[in-house]
Formats: C-alpha cells, structure tokens, sequence
C-alpha cells in the first residue's frame, strides 16, 4: 500500500479543517496557504470527502470548506477510505478478487493480519486527538538529529 499525495494532503486538509471546528467554513486560500496545498489540487482532493460526507462546500464569495462531522468521531482511517485509499497491501485483499491460493497460502493470514493491524492503527485516534497532538507539538522545537 501506497499513501498517495492526494492521500496525504487530504488528511493534512482534514486536520486543518479539525483545527478550526466547529466553524461554519474555511476559505479554500485559507487552508491552501496553511497546508501548501494548491487551490486546483484542494478542490480535487477534497471531492471524495465530500461525497463522503465529511467535508461540506459552500460555494460564492464567502465560501470554503468545513467539516462536516464532528472530528471526535473521525480517524485518519476514515479520510483514508473516503480518500479511496484501500487497505490492500496485496490482490489478494481485494473484496471482488478471489485468491486462488487462500487455502493453501501460509502468507495470506498474514496479509490478512497486517492490513487488520494497519486499519487499527489509523483508527486509533480521532482528528480531534491529532489535532491537540499537532498543537502540542508545535510548542516544541524541532531539532534534526534528537
């Protein structure tokens, strides 16, 4: 499995977005310039959470963009779905594609296991806690090499 840039930057949008909730919208140059994300690659990252319901719209003047659910109830692993980012690491994982070798295959639980283990990571904490994280974080110095 592959995190995607779009991946990527639609969490690092999310988190933003998190940060400024419950507000009612954020304008697109408002998140672009924080997140360095350009304004074309925002809009077109951000459709699939829409469509998922996790991002709202609001177009005109003072439009931008908002969470659309409440961000202690959303985890990396739901912006990673709605991203369609699937937790695959191997074909033999894909819902429609049955493994030919599932029966007989020692590494197939273990593929099985991993993505499972992965899923439970990026569910372990909700925006919200990543968001008090980042803040945090922030309050330190980053040192390269400590």
């Amino acid at each position: 499995m592959i995190i995607t840039r779009a991946t990527e930057y639609s969490i690092r949008a999310a988190l933003y977005l998190a940060e400024r909730y419950p507000a009612p919208v954020v304008s697109k140059q408002e998140i672009c310039e924080a997140e360095g994300i350009t304004p074309a690659f925002l809009t077109k990252i951000l459709q699939p959470l829409i469509h998922a319901g996790i991002v709202r719209s609001k177009r005109g003047v003072s439009g931008g963009f908002a969470l659309a659910r409440d961000p202690t109830r959303l985890t990396l692993l739901d912006i990673m779905e709605a991203a369609e980012e699937p937790m695959l690491l191997n074909v033999c994982l894909l819902e429609n594609h049955p493994c030919e070798r599932e029966c007989t295959c020692p590494v197939h639980e273990l593929w099985v296991e991993a993505r499972d283990r992965l899923a439970e990571i990026f569910s372990r904490k909700s925006l919200t806690e990543l968001v008090e994280e980042r803040r945090r974080l922030r309050t330190r110095s980053c040192r390269k090499g400590s």
